[in-house]
């Protein structure tokens, strides 16, 4: 009796443990290993990858070497996309998915470090070093000067660009964390950037490439075009989407009148009929084609005719104004007009790799445009480095250089049905998305980041296998692993700058051993990337929105 009795208070107990247990740690739902992944990965990403709240691109993981657009140092800070803002970027959407405090706190860091880089005219540089200027300077005489094909980087400015979309991406990135809890530690900031937009500005309404204005770096027996008005890289485009966006959130009244003089410079630079598209950048005196970077020509470009094209569109719809749609015609009629030939297709041999799908009305045609004769410019190398290399434009299609693709991928019919459909909208439907038509404050977009999607990829929310996956592939220090498919050569020093005879460079991302430029390799070293992070985080945060 007293044996059954204890074997039952000991079965008695062991079952009261167990259920205990089971309710002390319940099984976690996706949403929550989600949640617990995002938070683990920024983590590591804040507190063991960032060198003081900064990043540049990828990290070898035991940190002996990392990049962004070329090899950096450890103490560098990277700008352009997908850099330190676009970080700072990533953890706003985080913030405004999860409520999570310690996103913004993270942000906060970032913007922290932005403000350190800051240049005194507002902007920023590609790139700035916590190590100080004389770093970067040294930086930018060896590893820099290097890069054959990276010409930005071979001449040390010590002002700001605007050039690839940094400034901008980190203006943006300042206006939001302003506007998110109107914290007037952002302000000044704030103010300094808008305020270069604004000194900066030509009075024809167009921007240069780099400020405050410099002209010391003649290149190949070309003036520095850093002053020209530009396009290219979303330089004035860039510029007109954060002050509207200032405009639109912030309502400052002064800045109406400059937004809308750089629309219609759009409409001017357009050129005149039978090359009727838009070129890269500008001379500032007479509006017309300029040169850039050796390996990019005084011309009307393919590519940027379709981006203004759409750009147009845009504008359009912002502002109700039909001026900005009287030049598509023409503009469409140029692109469709520059499909090139099979034959030369052909003997370009690579041009037509990677392009996608071909889907009705896509055209492959020569990026750059004499802009006077309308013959293609296709762009050559000859050399080894950049102490003895050289680029140059014939009307050869084959050999064109590989980093620099001299020809592009068009769809003019699309384009064309694009441009019927704006057609068809009515003004009054305009007004409800436009702050120019409205008068009255905007809400900033709730999410900034993009996922980089592949042309043959579906934006859409990712499945729980899919995020089952990313979280699973996390590893145990808290970061992704990612099989980079370029490296570079270490800078060193070039003893004799005559050209290498034992290999052709012309088709090639890398120069000799003396070129510091990134190059594709067949076996992916292993990184810590940026992206990826920035990639993975989104995807969770679509799939949490998706799950609510």
């Amino acid at each position: 009796m007293t044996k059954l009795f204890l074997k039952s208070a000991v079965v008695a107990v062991c079952c009261f443990a167990i259920a205990t247990s089971a309710v002390a740690k319940p099984k976690t739902t996706p949403r929550e290993e989600t949640l617990k992944t995002m938070r683990r990965a920024t983590e590591f990403m804040m507190d063991k990858v960032s060198y003081n709240g900064g990043f540049v691109w990828n990290y070898l993981p035991d940190f002996s070497r990392q990049w962004g657009e070329m090899e950096a140092k450890r103490t560098m800070v990277w700008i352009q996309p997908p850099g330190t803002p676009s970080v700072g970027h990533l953890l706003l959407d985080a913030y405004h998915c999860t409520g999570d405090e310690y996103y913004y706190e993270q942000a906060q860091r970032v913007a922290n470090t932005l403000i350190w880089g800051q240049l005194p005219c507002g902007g920023w540089n590609y790139v700035f070093d916590f190590a100080g200027e004389n770093s970067l300077k040294d930086w930018y005489s060896t590893v820099g000067k290097a890069g054959w094909r990276l010409e930005e980087f071979q001449h040390y400015y010590g002002n700001a660009t605007f050039d690839d979309g940094g400034t901008m991406e980190a203006a943006t990135f300042l206006l939001r964390m302003y506007v998110e809890k109107n914290d007037p530690t952002y302000r000044p900031a704030l103010e300094k950037v808008i305020n270069l937009c604004l000194e900066s500005q030509y009075p024809s309404g167009g921007w240069p490439q780099r400020y405050p204005l410099c002209y010391d770096h003649p290149f190949q027996g070309r003036a520095d075009y850093s002053s020209f008005i530009t396009l290219n890289d979303d330089v004035a485009p860039g510029i007109i989407d954060f002050l509207t966006q200032c405009y639109q959130s912030l309502g400052i009244q002064n800045l109406k009148e400059p937004i809308m003089r750089a629309m219609y410079l759009m409409i001017t630079l357009q050129q005149g009929a039978p090359y009727a598209g838009w070129a890269d950048q500008y001379t500032v005196e007479d509006l017309k084609p300029a040169h850039a970077r050796s390996y990019e020509p005084r011309a009307v470009n393919t590519g940027t005719t379709g981006s203004m094209i759409r750009l147009m569109m845009d504008y359009y719809k912002l502002t109700g104004d039909s001026r900005f749609l009287t030049g598509i015609p023409l503009a469409l009629e140029f692109l469709e007009g520059q499909g090139l030939d099979a034959e030369t297709i052909e003997r370009a041999g690579f041009a037509t790799k990677n392009r996608g799908p071909r889907v009705p009305g896509f055209l492959i045609a020569a990026r750059f445009i004499d802009p006077e004769t309308g013959e293609p410019q296709f762009v050559h190398r000859e050399g080894s480095n950049v102490y003895n290399g050289r680029y140059f434009c014939d009307q050869n299609p084959e050999g064109t250089i590989a980093h620099y693709n001299s020809f592009t991928g068009i769809n003019p019919k699309q384009l064309r049905d694009e441009y019927e459909q704006v057609l068809q909208l009515k003004k009054e439907d305009l007004a409800k998305n436009s702050p120019f038509l409205n008068n009255g404050l905007v809400p900033l977009k709730r999410y900034y980041t993009r996922v980089r999607v592949r042309w043959n990829e579906q934006a859409v929310a990712p499945s729980e296998e899919n995020i089952a996956k990313i979280r699973a592939a996390l590893n145990d220090e808290g970061y992704w692993l990612t099989p980079q498919g370029q490296t570079s050569n270490p800078y060193k020093a070039c003893p004799d700058k005559t050209p290498s005879t034992t290999r052709d460079y012309t088709s090639t991302f890398v120069g000799d051993e003396y070129d510091t430029s990134p190059y594709s390799v067949e076996n992916p070293v292993m990184v810590i990337s940026v992206r990826t992070y920035i990639d993975n985080m989104m995807r969770m945060i679509q799939y949490l929105d998706a799950s609510k």
